[in-house]
């Protein structure tokens, strides 16, 4: 019987910690939903505590998403020194968050127990025990992580060794031995984690490790060969300093390699997808050479390297790329794998082709707009409305004339801005302006107001998030941007994306893309079952105007 291995993603807490990371509780929401989507047992939500509104906002807004496959985890740290844990004001922020598991940290390192809170090694011991205890009769689940063990160990075993008995009598069943300073090294690791277990029986044994000697995941590894069940990570890697385990690469090494159960084959195929979308989230850099879900983890430029691999593909990769849900790409040739777009156009035409001409042209035009630096993970709403553009199924509704954005600076010294469009639709001409807090929110209030009068759907969207990330920095202020605009219309949420040099002009297609999204929603339905569900649609020829409208007329 498989093992399985309970993946504990802390992408939200530890993730958050990480330089050039700030989510906003959008973002954590959307993480959350797509980690729940691919079969992660436990979420760790973030810190509660009465400094930080947006992680208890999380909490409240969390559960009405109805998560299907995971647990919640709120953490937080044991009891202040000599006070009850009833008086403790971060323990009962815990509890107020009503989140599914409690994860508490405590000190194992007594280095920090004398040097960095300022107390006894005894009363440490104390805090720890009484606050797993208090926990555990507000919640099923507590979860014991125990801070700089492996640091803690090397310096005082005893002591350490300890810190864990206090744990477990207090009522953890799950004890998380944490390398917070990522420093320690395969064989340090393997000796210490083999010496603590087998001090303990009746316990299942969890890691966290920190990546700043390169050595979490391989660590993480160990530790499971060794008998832990429960493995604690972040997407991407992402975390304070270097960063924490990189559950991309964890995930995929313990499911293909060592032959336990996580999330599941099927799920793994949609690694790729998700590492991806929450680096757009994060608003960071994919890393173009990770292991598994990089745009390089498959890709083969070499001569030889490409002849062997097309002959025997186990030649040059230790797993097939689909498994994980990439593609293989050969490096300087037309032959590139379309099972990514065919996976994304099932979702809404259920009896696409892979071999169908319409692919190739759409995986063609998607390619190259990739190399202008687009991605289409977290922009969903644009990927959909190419594919129906294609199609020849949606029509655009209205027609930019032109439009004009003004940027004045004040004798205040304030900035106002101010955008004017002229918009042609349904045979009439509109002419508007609008101020606002900056050109992009100038131009989104200006074309809005515009085409409101002709499509009165479009006061039900309002602007979730926007992002701009620089392509290549190093083409300085001329450099090419990507923006990414998230929408919601009160029911549905949609990413839509832009690029240029020109940051207005990147947020312009993001926002075009946005409304038209929404335009084309109202207009054809995704689950458009009478004309995309019925004979294949992608035949070779796309439907005509004239059917296009006859379909619209019997589906509504």
């Amino acid at each position: 019987m498989t093992k399985r291995i309970d993946i504990y993603d802390s992408t939200l807490r530890d993730g958050n910690q990480g330089i050039g990371i700030t989510y906003s509780l959008k973002d954590k929401l959307l993480i959350a939903k797509k980690l729940d989507q691919i079969g992660v047992p436990y979420i760790e939500g973030g810190w509660p505590n009465p400094t930080n509104t947006t992680d208890m906002e999380f909490y409240r807004e969390v559960r009405k998403l109805k998560l299907k496959n995971s647990k919640i985890a709120a953490f937080g740290s044991t009891r202040r020194p000599n006070i009850t844990p009833e008086s403790d004001a971060g323990l009962s922020m815990l509890i107020q968050s009503r989140a599914d598991v409690f994860t508490i940290f405590g000190k194992s390192w007594d280095l920090h127990v004398l040097e960095v809170i300022k107390t006894s090694l005894d009363e440490n011991l104390k805090m720890i025990e009484s606050s797993v205890a208090y926990l555990k009769k507000h919640a099923e689940e507590v979860i014991y992580d125990a801070e700089h063990f492996f640091d803690g160990y090397k310096n005082n075993p005893t002591y350490a060794i300890k810190t864990i008995e206090a744990a477990i009598s207090g009522g953890a069943k799950t004890i998380v031995l944490c390398d917070t300073n990522g420093g320690c090294l395969p064989f340090e690791f393997e000796k210490i984690f083999k010496a603590t277990k087998k001090r303990f029986s009746n316990v299942v044994w969890g890691l966290h490790t920190h990546n700043d000697a390169g050595c979490a995941d391989a660590n993480t590894l160990i530790g499971v060969k060794l008998g832990s069940t429960h493995v604690q990570g972040t997407f991407n890697g992402i975390g304070e300093r270097c960063g924490n385990a990189n559950l991309c690469t964890i995930i995929p090494n313990l499911e293909l390699k060592l032959k336990k159960l996580t999330i599941g084959k099927q799920n793994l195929r949609k690694l790729t997808t998700a590492a991806k979308y929450i680096n757009a989230i994060s608003n960071v850099h994919s890393i173009r050479r990770q292991p598994y879900v990089g745009e390089a983890a498959f890709s083969h430029k070499g001569g030889t390297h490409i002849n062997g691999v097309m002959k025997v593909k186990e030649s040059f990769e230790h797993i097939a790329p689909e498994e994980v849900g990439n593609e293989r790409t050969l490096i300087l040739s037309d032959q590139a794998g379309s099972s990514t777009v065919v996976e994304k156009l099932k979702k809404f035409i259920p009896n696409v082709n892979r071999k169908d001409p319409i692919v190739g042209e759409l995986l063609g035009k998607i390619k190259d707009m990739e190399t202008q630096g687009y991605q289409f993970e977290a922009a969903e709403g644009s990927f959909r409305l190419l594919a129906y553009r294609m199609l020849n199924l949606y029509t655009e509704p209205f027609n930019v004339i032109g439009l004009r954005v003004i940027e004045e600076k004040a004798k205040d010294g304030t900035m106002n801005s101010e955008a004017t469009i002229k918009i042609e639709a349904g045979g009439a001409v509109e002419h508007t302006a609008a101020d606002g807090n900056g050109p992009v929110n100038a131009l989104d209030k200006a074309v809005r107001k515009a085409l409101t009068k002709f499509y009165p759907e479009l006061a039900t969207i309002r602007l979730l998030d926007y992002k701009v990330i620089v392509i290549k920095g190093s083409a300085g202020t001329g450099a090419k941007v990507r923006v990414l605009i998230h929408y919601s219309d009160g029911k549905d949420s949609w990413g839509c994306v832009g690029v240029s040099e020109n940051i207005i002009e990147a947020s312009w297609k993001a926002m075009m893309d946005g409304i038209n999204y929404k335009l084309c929603k109202s207009s054809l339905p995704f689950e458009y079952k009478a004309l995309l569900a019925g004979p294949p649609l992608l035949s070779g020829a796309s439907c005509s105007q004239s059917d296009h409208k006859s379909s619209l007329q019997l589906a509504q």
